[in-house]
């Protein structure tokens, strides 16, 4: 399935029960692909819808979205800008994901490029990100030109509810 490239912002407010409804199959679909995104199992439509809502109300968040040649939502990244004085030019990467029949096609990529091209913009020159240790997001990122900073062992349970390491990543913009 080609992408078509079209990597859109998210208006905070500005969504619709539909968007929340595909970002929460999207976010099912990678859990279920293995993913370590802050579930252990499948969460339901209900969880996943809440957790879509909240993030996208926060005024603090940006996400964004890239569709597939349908329409259908192909994958998403959202930023979240610290807000504390000595903290305006970081934020964190959350909740890369990528639709597993769209992987290998470089949405993930053009995804991480809109998002640091907007904090770049803003005056963001640190970035930050979080992702399971010995995934293959780990060397996705490494490849990016994300640096390594280590690994924080048993930090999240892994999907077999066993304590796995996190590796947490930086970038300078």
């Amino acid at each position: 399935m080609p992408m078509n490239g079209n990597t859109v912002p998210v208006t905070v407010g500005a969504f619709e029960e539909t968007l929340v409804s595909e970002l929460g199959e999207l976010l099912r679909d990678c859990v279920a692909g293995g993913a370590s995104v802050n579930y252990i199992q499948v969460p339901s439509i209900e969880e996943v819808r809440k957790y879509w809502s909240a993030l996208l109300t926060r005024p603090e968040v940006s996400t964004w979205i890239e569709t597939g040649p349908s329409g259908s939502i192909a994958g998403t990244v959202s930023l979240v800008r610290a807000e504390h004085a000595n903290g305006l030019h970081r934020a964190e990467v959350v909740k890369l994901l990528v639709h597993r029949n769209a992987r290998g096609k470089g949405v993930a990529r053009r995804l991480m490029a809109t998002m640091e091209a907007v904090a770049a913009a803003e005056g963001r020159t640190l970035l930050t990100l979080d992702t399971e240790s010995g995934s293959p997001a780990e060397a996705l990122y490494e490849r990016w030109g994300w640096t390594r900073v280590g690994v924080i062992p048993g930090f999240a349970l892994d999907v077999n509810g066993r304590p796995a390491g996190s590796t947490i990543f930086y970038k300078a913009l």
